[in-house]
């Protein structure tokens, strides 16, 4: 619920602290005093659009604040927290949650959330777990097909909400696979396209046969044969300066000489290096031969292997342009005949898809009709029960009918939901939009909503002067039917009429002053004879009037029927 919230420089209000708590709080004041930027302060804690206009003439920016009591490890803390704020224990299992928000003058603003800055759009998710909102546009909600389809399956509770969850489940699968068919089909011939063109590829690659890092070595050959007769010279010089072949004294010869004259003497330092003269002798012989054998491939060696190098370099070569690499081509070997059975097998997967289809369009039906009659079950209780709170607001004569008719279907079923209302005997029922009078449409609304939270109770209901058009005895029952209301939920009401403020626990005023140059409003707690004053004003506008204070005193004694 709301425990507080706090306004500065919204409209014409400079600057108030409504304390709000629990039970029914009416709201009165003048005309023009600031009543419904109460509503509009709401709405901006609650995420709606900001506009600029609301910055009060003179003022930088606007900011509302307020504070909600909340469960400390609900759905709305783990939504807080997941936005990076927290809440604040109060040691009973509720915590103190602080929302803020601003706007300036220029359009920009900022929101806040469990004392960290957070997108607006945290603050309507929270909304929706916290608060129910009827302005005076709000009765629109009553013509939308979502809105009377959505009020039909709070009231239904678990077994509406069950079918509904297993409804969707179903529809989620059987779109899934409807999705996956038609994609399938209508992309068969690319598909069949692409079947072609990789047994192509991999039949090129399987020909080829290509070995990973063959194309370096190819090259490091090709090089080698292409320069053959300057390798020739080069190694066979090395080769005959190491071996002794040549005419010239050798190394091997000279180490094997500068050995001997170390060996003859006796010294430990010379006896170290000339065995290193030894390993240098072993590794000059290892040389020499390697460059020999060297030698022997290159006179191996012909015009003819270097034109099969070059020839095989041009296979791979084509490999290469194809799939970028040599390794792609080659990794291609391995995923390609999996990917290519996937695509011969379309004829087949199409047959199991449409079987697994069928099978969820049936289950989808199933559901559809557990979903239809759940709902049709509670439509019939739902117009029942909110006739007969429509008999006690003043309208004895007015019946409301829930219609639960075959729709297109969508996610949320394949039912056209349509609240109906004949308001007169012998008249036909109509859309509730058009059968109900501006202060009948105001009835039916609460009505519903007493209904409904009688089985699913919303944290809070703010209503912004939901007794327009009534008065009257209608009026001293909206007020009774708000402070049931206010039983089970939080009720904050914007209203000009006495009969409904009476049945407040928590009774407002929004005091409008003037000094000469700024509007201003102010807001007041009214109790005993403030409140008398009040209620007399609402009824007269005359607050010091005896005879309207004896009707506010005995408006107000209403209050202790309410049980």
């Amino acid at each position: 619920m709301i425990e507080e919230m706090r306004l500065r420089d919204l409209g014409v209000i400079a600057e108030a602290t409504l304390p709000i708590g629990p039970g029914f709080t009416a709201i009165t004041g003048e005309t023009g005093a600031g009543k419904t930027m109460v509503v509009t302060g709401l709405g901006l804690l609650l995420g709606q659009r900001a506009d600029s206009g609301a910055v009060r003439a003179g003022a930088t920016q606007a900011t509302v604040d307020g504070v909600w009591i909340v469960p400390e490890d609900g759905a709305v803390a783990e939504r807080v927290r997941e936005a990076g704020g927290d809440v604040e224990p109060l040691g009973d299992g509720r915590a103190e949650l602080f929302v803020g928000r601003s706007i300036s003058s220029e359009g920009r603003g900022r929101a806040s959330v469990g004392g960290r800055a957070a997108p607006a759009g945290v603050l309507a998710d929270l909304a929706d777990e916290l608060v129910v909102v009827h302005g005076q546009s709000d009765q629109l909600r009553l013509r939308s097909a979502a809105a009377q389809r959505e009020a039909l399956d709070r009231f239904g509770g678990d077994t509406v909400r069950g079918a509904r969850d297993d409804y969707r489940r179903a529809y989620e699968r059987w779109r899934s696979l409807d999705r996956e068919l038609s994609q399938l089909t209508s992309d068969r011939d690319v598909r069949a396209m692409e079947a072609d063109e990789l047994r192509a590829q991999l039949a090129e690659i399987e020909q080829a046969a290509p070995q990973p890092g063959e194309d370096a070595e190819l090259a490091t050959r090709a090089e080698r044969l292409a320069n053959a007769e300057e390798l020739r010279i080069a190694a066979a010089s090395a080769h005959e300066t190491l071996s002794g072949e040549g005419d010239g004294p050798d190394a091997a010869s000279l180490l094997a000489e500068a050995r001997r004259v170390l060996e003859r003497v006796h010294d430990p330092v010379l006896e170290e290096l000339s065995g290193q003269v030894a390993d240098l002798g072993y590794r000059t012989a290892d040389i020499a031969a390697a460059l020999a054998g060297y030698l022997a491939d290159l006179d191996e060696s012909g015009p003819h292997e270097l034109a099969a190098v070059e020839g095989r370099r041009a296979v791979l070569a084509t490999l290469i342009r194809t799939h970028g690499t040599l390794d792609a081509a080659i990794a291609l070997l391995d995923v390609g005949s999996s990917r290519l059975a996937e695509l011969d097998d379309d004829s087949g997967r199409i047959e199991r898809l449409t079987e697994e289809r069928d099978g969820a369009a049936s289950a989808l039906d199933d559901a559809a009709a557990v979903l239809t009659a759940a709902r049709a079950e509670a439509a019939g209780r739902l117009g029942a029960a909110v006739t007969a709170e429509l008999r006690a607001l003043a309208m004895p004569d007015a019946r409301l009918e829930v219609s639960v008719s075959p729709g297109a279907e969508s996610a949320n079923g394949r039912d056209e939901v349509s609240i109906l209302l004949a308001p007169h005997p012998g008249a036909q029922p109509r859309a509730v939009s058009k059968g109900a009078s501006g202060g009948e449409l105001s009835r039916v609304m609460l009505a519903i909503e007493v209904v409904i939270a009688a089985v699913d109770p919303v944290p809070t209901f703010v209503f912004d002067e939901v007794d327009a058009g009534i008065g009257g005895a209608a009026a001293i029952e909206v007020g009774r039917r708000l402070a049931r209301l206010a039983q089970s939920s939080q009720v904050i009401a914007v209203t000009h009429l006495a009969q409904v403020a009476a049945f407040a626990t928590n009774h407002l005023s929004v005091v409008k002053a003037n000094d000469g140059s700024v509007t201003a409003s102010d807001v007041r707690r009214l109790d005993g004879v403030q409140r008398e004053a009040e209620m007399a004003r609402l009824l007269s506008g005359m607050p010091d009037s005896d005879a309207a204070l004896t009707h506010a005193r005995e408006l107000l004694s209403l209050r202790t029927e309410v049980d």
